[in-house]
């Protein structure tokens, strides 16, 4: 009885890949139905994501402006 190692390998390889390939796929599909349980149970209100937009906005500015004065402080520490 002779077998031929790239044959075996070629099988092997294929039921290695195909097991994979198979675990991802029900996994997305299991992500997937988990995330449509969850917004279904617990919606996001409008009202929370628009005040959100509102602190960002805000928050930037502050960036911005703190940014701005580290700029200030630091050339006229080097004498630019």
């Amino acid at each position: 009885m002779e077998t031929n190692l790239v044959t075996e390998g070629f099988k092997f390889m294929v039921l290695g890949m195909g097991t994979v390939f198979t675990f991802l796929i029900i996994m997305i599909i299991c992500i997937h139905f988990m995330s449509k349980i969850i917004h279904r149970f617990f919606p996001e209100s409008q009202i929370n994501v628009e005040e959100q937009n509102g602190k960002e906005k805000k928050d930037a500015k502050k960036v911005v402006a703190a940014i701005t004065a580290a700029i200030i402080h630091h050339r006229q520490a080097q004498g630019l």
